[in-house]
């Protein structure tokens, strides 16, 4: 009997081994990588709020994989889906989610891929105040952007800083705020737009939020490197930007481009954007975000509540049509190479966020992306199984 025993659990064993070792090698297989015999070009568009980002990315998966070439073009959020929904592009980036009237003219069963996520600054040319950490509440932003507080020495502003040289330098200041604004349809105006109408009521009722806007004040600059030129440029200014721009500049001067701290949610500090108070801004959000082909419309990470939650921070997108046969251009390998693209982005591509400011996906994120990437056909065949 106990010999009986003995190899009945020794088959067991026998047949568990090799299932178990199978489940997990499917869940570490990748889609196919491109062979050294494909020569595709990616055309592609959109945000320019990710494009430091993206443009790293070209150029390393290029580096891996040289016939695979991508050509992303920085011309908005608004420019990239125009050109997503007419099918003009194989992806298109873009910081705001899909909204209804979008909707209508996407694709059917548009993705969702989140790729990254970044803070929104407010920067400015300040002569007498050439480091970080001016102090702002969403209220005196709100403010400013609608026109009502037009001086850099206005008590709205004054008073809230605790560094007395910053505050002195403020009186001392008799200038207009020169007020910067994003001139193109963009994504991240979305996010920016959405931050005041939150925090407050008197822009949600004047202004609203949205791709493009009716500014109540300013000049227009297009995509975030334009309103970065200008903030540099012009002295008494003050714009929003993605914050690899603010990093990535520097003032006339030769400074690093100066930004503000931001009240949290919480009222209790006056935040740095940073990749870990962003990082803070998502962890809430993340347990509910929908699936790639759901709604994302009301998705938002804004505002959110924690004392380390920075309070203007934003999900960055890449938009892809399920059906790639509906592509000009598309064959079978192609799509297969895309995929590939798409799943490198959101995985190893993730290693060379943080040097660009970018928070790295956490893994939850990444396996949502994947069950997302896995939905991509070619002639209704799937591409890449999702273990």
């Amino acid at each position: 009997m106990t010999k009986k025993i003995f190899l009945g659990l020794a088959l067991m064993l026998i047949l568990l081994v090799p299932t178990t070792v199978l489940s997990a090698h499917a869940e570490s297989a990748p889609p196919a990588e491109p062979d050294a015999k494909d020569k595709y070009n990616f055309n592609a568009g959109g945000a320019t709020f990710p494009f430091p980002l993206i443009d790293k990315w070209r150029v390393e998966y290029n580096k891996n994989y040289p016939g695979i070439t991508l050509n992303y073009q920085a011309v908005g959020s608004g420019a990239g889906i125009k050109l997503f929904t007419t099918k003009k592009v194989e992806f298109a980036g873009s910081d705001a989610p899909l909204q209804a009237a979008d909707i209508k003219k996407a694709p059917a069963g548009t993705l969702h891929i989140p790729e990254t996520m970044g803070a929104i600054v407010v920067t400015y040319n300040l002569p007498g105040v050439q480091t970080n950490g001016l102090l702002l509440t969403g209220d005196v932003i709100a403010k400013i952007f609608l026109g009502q507080i037009i001086y850099w020495h206005d008590p709205a502003i004054v008073h809230l800083q605790k560094d007395p040289s910053i505050a002195q330098a403020l009186k001392q200041d008799r200038n207009k705020i020169i007020v910067v604004h994003r001139s193109d349809g963009s994504g991240t105006t979305f996010a920016f737009t959405s931050y005041l109408s939150q925090v407050s009521s008197d822009w949600n009722g004047k202004v609203g939020k949205g791709t493009s806007v009716p500014w109540q004040a300013g000049m227009g600059g297009s995509g975030n490197a334009g309103v970065a030129a200008i903030v540099k440029k012009v002295p008494e200014s003050l714009g929003y930007v993605e914050l690899a721009y603010a990093k990535g500049n520097k003032m006339a001067s030769g400074i690093p481009m100066t930004y503000a701290f931001v009240q949290n949610h919480d009222k209790t500090a006056f935040l740095d954007a940073t990749v870990a108070t962003t990082a803070a801004a998502a962890k809430g959000a993340i347990s509910s975000l929908p699936a790639a082909d759901g709604v994302w419309s009301n998705v938002s990470i804004n505002d959110a509540p924690g004392p380390n939650a920075y309070p203007i921070a934003t999900f960055t997108y890449l938009l892809v049509n399920p059906n790639l046969e509906q592509l000009k251009g598309m064959d079978k390998q192609k799509a297969q190479d895309l995929v590939h693209m798409l799943y490198w982005f959101v995985t190893d591509g993730q290693k060379y966020s943080e040097k660009l400011s970018y928070v790295p996906l956490p893994s939850a994120v990444q396996e949502l992306d994947k069950k997302g990437i896995s939905q991509i056909k070619f002639n209704g065949q799937q591409l890449w199984s999702y273990p």
